[in-house]
């Protein structure tokens, strides 16, 4: 089962790292469908490519480093022993016109992920995981947070 909550604004990503108690070190991530703005150029040529895989670390270095926005951006995280092979051996998660993201029952994109973190549109932050400690400590960070499922009820 799958846990999910949205927060109807950009949130950074350094505030949400640190709502989920910094679990994101514990994973490597598949950064996809990445567009942002970034002071650094070498986080641009980073993250403007089809796909970029980096550790927990590397990206909490990145974030903490460079101050960056995104419009939209998929950050799919695999538990460590899972090779970028067989990652990439489905569908790239993609932000920008995926429609699943408004339909019950709440889903991580790619079959593999044990957390997805996405930014829509640049106006929602959505946060998916399989255990449900690590949404409930995004919305308890983010008190204007909703339950994803029961806001796609409306």
């Amino acid at each position: 089962m799958v846990h999910a909550a949205i927060i109807n604004e950009n949130c950074k990503l350094n505030e949400i790292f640190s709502s989920i108690n910094n679990i994101q070190n514990e994973y490597n991530w598949l950064v996809t469908n990445c567009e942002c703005f970034s002071p650094s150029y070498e986080t641009e040529n980073l993250l403007h490519r089809e796909y970029c895989w980096l550790s927990g670390n590397k990206l909490t270095s990145i974030v903490n480093t460079d101050d960056f926005s995104c419009i939209w951006v998929v950050l799919s995280g695999f538990i460590k022993d899972i090779p970028l092979e067989h990652i990439l051996e489905y569908p790239l998660p993609y932000a920008n016109g995926y429609s699943g993201f408004w339909q019950n029952p709440a889903s991580i994109q790619h079959p593999l992920a044990e957390i997805e973190i996405v930014v829509w549109d640049g106006v929602s932050t959505l946060l998916f995981a399989k255990e449900q400690s690590i949404v409930n400590s995004f919305r308890k960070a983010f008190p204007l947070s909703e339950d994803l499922t029961s806001y796609n009820l409306k």
